[in-house]
C-alpha cells in the first residue's frame, strides 16, 4: 500500500502495472472488501506493511469456485520493524480489514514431532478432496511448503481450444452468469453487461486457467467475445 493509501498488487517475482487476467478476479475482491479506514486508523505508516495471501487459481484442482475465497491472507511485513507480524495477529489483521485469512490446519506443533515426509495431508476446505499442499511456519517467519504429490498427478484437464466466441460459448455458463449478476447486485449497482461481463471475464480466466493458459491465448478476444455473449444472456434473462 502507498501512503496515499493505494493498494499496489504483483506476484513474488514483480509489481504489476497491468494485472495478468488470471489475478483481476483476486484483485477486485481485495478492492472491494479490504476497509482502508480501519486500516488507516490502525497504523502510523500505511505504506510500511505489505501483505502477502494465496489468490486461488485453477492450475490442476478444481475447486468449488462459488464458495472459494477470491483471495486468502497469509502474512503481513511490517517494513518498520523488518519482520513479519506473528501468525495469530496477522489472521486479525486479515479478518479486521475484511479479507479472509489462510485457513490454519493445526497450530503449535512441537518440532520434534513433525515429520513432513510422514504428514498426513489433510482434507480441503475448498473441494472434496485432500489440499494440494500445506503451508508450515515457524514464529520467525520461515516457512515450507509440504506439497501433495498425489494431486498434482490426477489434476490434468483437457485443454479448451477454439476461436474466442467458441471458447466463450464453453466457459460462460449459467452458473457463472449468475454468480456474476448477484456479486454486482451485492455491490448495489445495476446489472449492466459491462459490469456483468468484468466479472464472468475475471471467473472465467481464474477458474478456467489451467485449460485456458497458453502463451498464444487471446485474452483480449475472450474478453470481446465474453462481453457479446453477456449481453445476448443478460437480453434473453430480461425477456423471460
Amino acid at each position: 500500500m502507498t501512503s496515499s493509501g493505494l493498494l499496489v498488487f504483483g506476484d513474488r517475482e514483480r509489481v504489476f502495472d497491468d494485472v495478468p487476467p488470471p489475478y483481476q478476479h483476486a484483485v477486485r475482491r481485495v478492492r472491494e472488501q479490504f476497509d482502508r479506514d480501519a486500516f488507516h486508523d490502525a497504523v502510523d505508516d500505511p505504506a510500511a506493511f505489505v501483505f502477502f495471501g494465496v489468490a486461488p487459481c485453477n492450475v490442476g484442482v478444481d475447486y468449488d469456485w462459488g464458495r472459494t475465497p477470491a483471495f486468502l491472507g497469509r502474512s503481513i511485513w511490517n517494513e518498520t520493524t523488518e519482520r513479519f507480524l506473528p501468525i495469530d495477529r496477522a489472521e486479525q489483521v486479515f479478518e479486521r480489514l475484511g479479507l479472509p485469512p489462510l485457513n490454519t490446519f493445526q497450530k503449535e506443533v512441537n518440532v520434534r514431532d513433525f515429520h513432513p515426509d510422514r504428514y498426513a495431508i489433510p482434507d480441503s476446505l475448498w473441494y472434496d478432496g485432500p489440499a494440494a499442499g500445506v503451508i508450515v511456519e515457524n514464529r520467525r517467519g520461515g516457512s515450507a511448503v509440504v506439497e501433495n504429490a498425489t494431486v498434482a498427478e490426477h489434476s490434468a484437464r483437457e485443454p479448451i481450444r477454439g476461436d474466442p466466441k467458441s471458447v466463450a460459448n464453453t466457459v460462460v455458463t449459467d452458473t457463472r452468469l449468475e454468480r456474476a449478476i448477484d456479486a454486482v447486485e451485492g455491490r448495489g449497482k445495476p446489472v449492466t453487461t459491462d459490469e456483468v461481463q468484468a466479472r464472468v471475464f475475471e471467473m472465467c480466466a481464474c477458474e478456467e486457467y489451467d485449460r485456458l493458459d497458453d502463451n498464444r491465448f487471446d485474452w483480449d478476444g475472450l474478453r470481446s467475445a465474453i462481453g457479446s455473449l453477456v449481453g445476448v444472456r443478460l437480453g434473453e434473462r430480461a425477456d423471460t
